[in-house]
C-alpha cells in the first residue's frame, strides 16, 4: 500500500502510460514514408521492404552502440543510411526525421490522461521519465510537468538508477519521496523500487505480474490511480500550470 504521507512528487512515464506507442509509431513510419515517396522514391521503395528496413536499423545500432540511447540520431542515420543506398540525396535525413518526430509527437492521449494530469498537478510536482524520445511541449502537456527527463537527453535510460535519481532531482525531493507511476513491470516498477521510490504498476493489458518484488499498487487505469489519493482540502498551487 502507498504511504501517501511520504509522497512529494510523482515522476510518470509517458509511452503506454498516457499514451499507446505503437499506434503513434505506425503512424509516423506513414508520414516518413509518404514523404520519401514524394522527394525520395527509391529510399521509398526500399523501406518498404521490413527485412531492408530492419537490416539497416541493425546496422546503424552496431556501429553506434554510443547512441543507444538517442533515438533520433539513430532513426536519422538510419534515414540517411537508406537515402546513400538508394542513390538519393543523403542530405535528406534531416527534413525527413523532421517530418518522423513531428507526427510522432501527435499522440492520441487515452481517456483518462488530461483529466489525470490536471488532477495529480495541483497536488505535486509532476517529472516526465521516459526511454522515449517524446516531447512533452509539442505534444501539448508540458504545463502539467515541472520538469522532462529522458534517456536521449541524459544519456542513460531506465532501468538505470541513476535517471530516477535525476527525476528526483528535478523535483526537488529525496528518491524516497517519489511516487512513480508507469507501464513496464520492469523498466518502471522494479527499477524504481530499487532506487527507494513508491510505485504504481500502470497495467491497461491485464497482464501477471511475475516477480517476487510487487508495486505498491496496482491499477488499470490513471482514473484508479487518482482515486487512490485521499481528499486534499488544500492542493498544490496551480501557477505553475497558467
Amino acid at each position: 500500500m502507498l504511504n501517501f504521507r511520504l509522497i512529494k512528487a510523482i515522476t510518470l512515464d509517458l509511452d503506454d502510460t498516457l499514451w499507446p506507442i505503437w499506434p503513434t509509431i505506425e503512424k509516423a513510419e506513414q508520414a516518413l514514408q509518404d514523404w520519401l515517396a514524394l522527394h525520395a522514391p527509391q529510399t521509398a521503395a526500399l523501406l518498404a521492404q521490413p527485412v531492408a528496413r530492419h537490416a539497416l536499423r541493425e546496422q546503424v545500432n552496431g556501429q553506434h552502440p554510443e547512441l543507444k540511447h538517442n533515438l533520433s540520431a539513430l532513426r536519422t542515420l538510419s534515414i540517411r543510411l537508406a537515402l546513400r543506398r538508394s542513390g538519393n540525396d543523403p542530405a535528406l535525413a534531416e527534413p525527413a526525421f523532421d517530418v518522423f518526430f513531428a507526427a510522432r509527437n501527435r499522440v492520441m492521449l487515452f481517456d483518462d490522461a488530461l483529466e489525470s494530469l490536471a488532477f495529480l498537478s495541483r497536488r505535486f510536482p509532476l517529472v516526465a521519465l521516459s526511454n522515449g524520445n517524446a516531447d512533452i511541449q509539442r505534444i501539448g502537456i508540458g504545463a502539467y510537468f515541472q520538469a522532462s527527463v529522458n534517456a536521449q537527453q541524459f544519456g542513460v535510460g531506465k532501468p538505470d538508477p541513476r535517471i530516477f535519481l535525476e527525476a528526483a532531482s528535478a523535483a526537488g525531493v529525496q528518491p524516497h519521496e517519489v511516487l512513480h507511476v508507469g507501464d513496464d513491470a520492469a523498466l518502471d516498477v522494479l527499477a524504481a523500487l530499487a532506487c527507494g521510490m513508491q510505485t504504481v504498476w500502470v497495467n491497461r493489458a491485464d497482464q501477471l505480474w511475475t516477480h517476487s518484488a510487487q508495486p505498491h499498487e496496482t491499477v488499470a487505469t490513471l482514473t484508479e490511480l487518482c482515486n487512490l489519493f485521499p481528499n486534499d482540502p488544500a492542493p498544490r498551487s496551480l501557477e505553475s500550470l497558467t
